[in-house]
């Protein structure tokens, strides 16, 4: 595996993601080149287990860059989100858990810091999990959404919204970083 010049202040990186690959071709690539550069920075993959869509091709992305990955899969979803077995993903370490609960505990828990590219409810969902325990002082981790073609801008003009409403206050206020690019998370993770 290729090392990287600085050292990361964390281990293991969270991604959340689309089990789908969406309609654009972007999505794949940039979810595979991340994949890339977490495992040129020496740093481990967390992620929801699946082999299809953006989460396979993030872990794609970090074993063909020869780093680790860690897949925490319910066992209910197995069939579902892995369509090609367990020899899709050969050298990556898969846990199953009983439920969702555990599998998005477990995956906080690994966690040293989270990135959220494209995705459904699914993603929105563990998003806005990590975000309300930041914003009540369970953790500081650090979060970052790719933002690539404005995929998340609705998201944040929502939490405007929100603020502006009087129902998100600025103090308490766990809004993510935002990057435009794939190459600009892993900065904006070591930074913040």
């Amino acid at each position: 595996m290729a090392t990287s010049t600085t050292k990361p202040a964390f281990k293991n990186i969270c991604v959340y993601c689309g089990s789908s690959p969406g309609t654009d071709d972007r999505y794949v690539a940039e979810a595979t080149q991340l994949g890339g550069l977490i495992a040129n920075a020496d740093m481990g993959l967390i992620y929801g287990g699946g082999d299809r869509g953006l989460m396979g091709a993030v872990a794609r992305g970090v074993l063909a860059g020869g780093g680790k990955v860690t897949g925490i899969i319910p066992t209910f979803l197995i069939k579902r989100e892995q369509e090609h077995g367990a020899d899709e993903l050969a050298g990556a370490d898969m846990i199953e858990v009983p439920d969702m609960h555990t599998r998005k505990r477990m995956m906080f828990d690994r966690a040293d810091a989270f990135v959220a590219l494209p995705g459904g409810i699914g993603t929105l969902e563990e998003l806005v999990e990590i975000l309300t325990w930041s914003q009540l002082g369970q953790h500081d981790k650090p979060m970052v959404l790719l933002n690539s073609g404005g995929f998340w801008t609705p998201y944040s003009e929502l939490m405007d919204h929100m603020e502006g409403a009087g129902f998100l206050h600025s103090p308490h206020r766990a809004r993510p970083l935002m990057s435009d690019t794939v190459e600009g998370i892993i900065p904006a993770l070591q930074a913040a």
